[in-house]
């Protein structure tokens, strides 16, 4: 069989992955896409999981070329109110106060996905190896060798990890990781409401974890529920009947939108921080949860995911020939460390925070939120961090593009 030759090989055509394959399609290099998964072909579902999107994030997308096509299905969240159980401290946010007709979107996975392979494959010139999986790679002077499950050889200047938090690449090239593991799971699911949600994302902490209820494009009383729960009690919550588990998820949650009159399907994730130590190696960039996958805690992770791309796409925007160049890879690594640590130590710090038991944490964690909507600095910092806009964003991020 023989190799085939190529610029840029990107491992991984989840999410992040595809959108920078979308990104780079009709770019002129030559680039290839390994996934190990067939395409998305999701039908839609009222209950269907979500993710929410910051506004950076949507300029990204709008800079792809792929926000018409997924907005009709994306659910605007115009504030975010933030508490505690038991307590009266809230910090709120609003789109408002940041001058945008929304602080984000919520989205379904499926019409993400979907959209970002129809763009790909509309714009052309990406070489898709899917369902395949990375065998082997070997890093040269001037390529990688990478070798398929089918046997197929690729050569390219560059690879790009966007393979996951277990990452085949990563662990090939014997590249290290820290893990934290939150001995707790995410409960995702769909709930119908008797208020309506008004556009307004909630997050309440209680003392097991977060409880977050985000507005779905299906109504103004539907919402994503993502409910983080004691890995020893996951199983139970997901053995309840319906009845069982939304009297649970009111209790924690509060009145705020009514009841919880309808529940979708409840699927679970176990959560933990996976850094790995490094962003880039010779002819090899990590991006998304390669190079770290956070807590869905403030829902950073995958935006931080997306502006890996926008960076990967502004430095290769410069590039020469050599796209696997060392002084890019570097530039790359320099241009994500301080978001990358910031957002990570900012999700890491909330949970250990709000799942900490200690008494006296309690009314620190309290006038923390109270300080957070009354500080008009530190509510501005937190605000823009949020917003994806907290550090010197990339191009797209920036609408520069």
């Amino acid at each position: 069989m023989n190799a085939e030759t190529l610029d840029i090989v990107i491992v991984g055509g989840g999410l992040v992955g595809a959108s920078l394959a979308a990104g780079l399609a009709g770019s002129g290099r030559r680039v290839a896409l390994i996934e190990a998964a067939a395409p998305p072909q999701t039908a839609p579902s009222w209950d269907e999981r979500c993710i929410a999107l910051n506004h950076a994030s949507r300029r990204i997308f709008e800079g792809l070329g792929v926000w018409d096509a997924m907005v009709a299905d994306a659910a605007p969240i115009r504030s975010t109110h933030i508490s505690e159980q038991g307590r009266f401290g809230v910090a709120r946010f609003t789109a408002d106060e940041a001058g945008l007709d929304a602080l984000g979107h919520n989205v379904p996975l499926r019409a993400i996905g979907r959209t970002l392979w129809d763009r790909m494959l509309a714009l052309g010139g990406t070489r898709l190896y899917c369902p395949a999986r990375l065998q082997a790679l070997a890093i040269g002077d001037e390529q990688a060798e990478l070798t398929l499950d089918s046997g197929q050889t690729l050569h390219a200047r560059l690879v790009i990890a966007a393979d996951g938090a277990g990452s085949r690449v990563r662990e090939l090239l014997q590249i290290a990781s820290e893990r934290r593991d939150y001995a707790q799971s995410a409960i995702v699911t769909a709930v119908r409401t008797t208020r309506s949600h008004r556009g307004c994302a909630y997050e309440r902490f209680t003392p097991d974890g977060p409880i977050a209820l985000l507005p779905k494009g299906e109504g103004d009383k539907t919402c994503s529920l993502v409910w983080t729960t004691p890995a020893d009690d996951v199983d139970m919550r997901l053995a309840w009947g319906d009845a069982a588990f939304i009297a649970a998820a009111e209790q924690a949650f509060g009145e705020r939108l009514g009841r919880f009159v309808e529940l979708g399907r409840r699927q679970a994730y176990p959560l933990a921080r996976v850094m790995s130590e490094a962003l880039q190696a010779p002819r090899v960039l990590f991006i998304g949860n390669a190079a770290q996958s956070l807590h869905p805690v403030a829902a950073q992770g995958f935006n931080l995911g997306l502006r890996d791309v926008a960076a990967v796409i502004d430095v290769l925007s410069v590039a020469g020939d050599d796209c696997g160049a060392a002084a890019l890879l570097q530039d790359y690594a320099a241009r994500r460390r301080d978001d990358r640590e910031r957002i990570a130590g900012f999700t890491d710090r909330l949970v250990r925070l709000f799942s900490n038991r200690v008494p006296g944490l309690r009314g620190l964690r309290h006038l923390g939120l109270l300080a957070l909507d009354l500080a008009p600095p530190l509510k501005d910092a937190v605000l823009w961090q949020n917003l994806g806009l907290g550090s010197e964003a990339p191009s797209l991020a920036r609408g520069a593009r």
